[in-house]
């Protein structure tokens, strides 16, 4: 089985959010950048597919700057066997992503695409679900469990009323979530070999996907600051407090 796992650089999970100036968007410019956390979960899932003896090559694939092949580096050194990146210096849109993503498909045909439920960055939850529909291909999303069966997949997947398992044929797309695995950490000897592995760099415009975005942001703000808090010297004064609060709040309503 070949397996295609889509992966996306974002701002670092431990890196503290910063608006720009003129509200244009997030500060990019000097920050920390890493692999999406639910596409780590989805590289380590594919990982984890091989060294049961179900998959036997998995390619890394990912969209951006040149500076993403960073990214891409690090599922090398997760145990991926290949990578791609389909330079551009702009931010595509989810349908654009996804519509790249077909082109590869088309190019690579695996039998399994792996992405991570979403990014940190937008949480849009939208490229799995837009790249199978482009596909035609089933799909199960926010998967916390996946084993290959003799008839393709079977993936337990998280729901609102708690988990529901489905199978699927292959090729399939699934999206991973957070329970799916704990992914691991590439010692050092990986990440060195990890520079020896293929890792081929193409523009993303030679694949004729449209990347002109659709959406126009207006402005981005950052929430409020947080109100500083008190501390209490009794239950009593905290009591006296609250009823001083709610009693403000129906003064001013």
């Amino acid at each position: 089985m070949k397996i295609l796992v889509a992966i996306k650089r974002v701002v670092d999970h431990n890196v503290r959010i910063r608006v720009r100036p003129d509200g244009s968007g997030v500060e990019t410019a000097g920050v920390r950048m890493s692999m999406n956390p639910f596409c780590k979960h989805a590289v380590e899932a594919a990982i984890q597919l091989a060294e049961a003896g179900k998959a036997d090559e998995i390619v890394a694939v990912s969209i951006g700057p040149k500076a993403a092949t960073d990214v891409i580096l690090t599922a090398l050194a997760m145990g991926a066997q290949r990578g791609i990146l389909l330079e551009t210096d702009i931010e595509p849109e989810t349908l654009a992503v996804a519509r790249l993503l077909a082109a590869i498909v088309a190019e690579e045909k695996p039998d399994l695409v792996l992405l991570g439920k979403q990014a940190v960055d937008d949480d849009s939850n939208h490229v799995g679900q837009m790249l199978a529909g482009l596909l035609d291909w089933p799909q199960a999303t926010f998967a916390s469990a996946i084993a290959v069966t003799g008839a393709g997949l079977e993936v337990t997947r998280e729901v609102d009323s708690g988990t529901q398992t489905l199978a699927l044929p292959l090729p399939a797309i699934v999206t991973a979530d957070l329970r799916l695995n704990i992914p691991r950490n590439a010692a050092l000897p990986m990440v060195m070999k990890a520079r020896s592995k293929p890792l081929a760099v193409r523009p993303a415009a030679e694949l004729g996907v449209d990347l002109s975005p659709r959406l126009r942001i207006e402005n981005i703000s950052p929430p409020p600051e947080r109100v500083a808090g008190r501390t209490l010297a009794s239950v009593a004064e905290l009591g006296a407090f609250i009823a001083g609060e709610l009693a403000a709040g129906e003064g001013r309503s």
